[in-house]
């Protein structure tokens, strides 16, 4: 059974990479996304400089939120220079010592006793999968962690992978703007082993860049949020949600109205024709 909200919180700007939110302002926004039906947050142990996660973590403590009610999703792998880690440079290291630490910094800092959720960041071409598996499987038994998945891995890297421990999601970049996994094969696979995808910057470059591709889709959205009376970004999303994939967007956004518009999102039924028009306004022509 699929534990995690169809729509998950992004954390990654609610610290110091982002608008520094408060405890009390961390607090009440965990409050208000769980009363939309937010139930997920997903977190990396580098986000804000490899605070995030505990300033999280001391907010939700001040909810009256049960533990069980919520889902945290977390990553490790990636060792980033930065003042609270002193490294001569970026890298990727998949050793036992190390995903160990880092899921132990990452219990303490959620002040929880488990997380729902451990993720290899990104891959790295000295990753042993029999180290991965071994470690993995051994915090799991511990009951430090329930599932494992991996974020930024190609189809090959999984297979790799799955030949020592079973991977439950895969959180990938995808969007209306970035729309490569659907036919590289790479949602195929997924879908064919029966692996969850994630989506980080589901909305893409479109809020981002007035050029190319996001002039032709608003000329595009300009039309079809009249038609559905909805938001931009609410079709975006929409549009993304109706691969049969079952894709569960990371939204970032620290805006309560802009979640609130992500969860009406899931209530649109595109119509078909409507979903390729998207499609060819992005690839700047109708299929082939």
């Amino acid at each position: 059974m699929n534990p995690f909200s169809r729509i998950i919180s992004g954390t990654m700007t609610w610290g110091t990479w982002g608008i520094r939110m408060s405890t009390t302002q961390m607090q009440d926004k965990i409050e208000k996304y769980f009363e939309l039906g937010i139930t997920s947050f997903d977190h990396a142990d580098i986000y804000g400089d490899y605070t995030t996660e505990a300033e999280f973590g001391s907010a939700f403590a001040q909810t009256n939120i049960p533990r069980t009610q919520l889902q945290f999703i977390t990553k490790c792998g990636i060792q980033m220079p930065c003042d609270n880690r002193p490294l001569p440079l970026k890298h990727y290291d998949y050793s036992s010592q190390h995903i160990r630490k880092s899921v132990e910094n990452s219990l303490k800092a959620l002040d929880t006793d488990y997380i729902d959720l451990l993720l290899l960041h990104r891959p790295s071409p000295l990753l042993k999968v029999e180290v991965v598996a071994e470690t993995i499987q051994q915090l799991q038994n511990e009951g430090k962690i329930n599932s494992f998945g991996v974020s930024n891995f190609t189809p090959s890297q999984i297979t790799l992978l799955e030949k020592e421990i079973k991977t439950t999601w895969n959180q990938i970049e995808c969007s209306l703007t970035h729309e490569i996994p659907m036919f590289d094969g790479t949602l195929d696979f997924l879908a064919s082993q029966n692996i969850g995808v994630m989506a980080w910057s589901p909305l893409g470059s479109y809020f981002k860049e007035n050029k190319g591709n996001t002039t032709r889709i608003k000329e595009c959205l300009n039309l079809l949020c009249e038609k559905y009376s909805c938001t931009e970004d609410q079709l975006i999303l929409s549009w993304l949600l109706t691969h049969p994939s079952k894709i569960h967007p990371v939204v970032g956004t620290t805006s309560v109205q802009r979640m609130e518009n992500a969860i009406n999102a899931l209530k649109i039924e595109l119509e078909l024709t409507d979903w390729f028009s998207l499609l060819a306004a992005s690839q700047e022509q109708e299929v082939p």
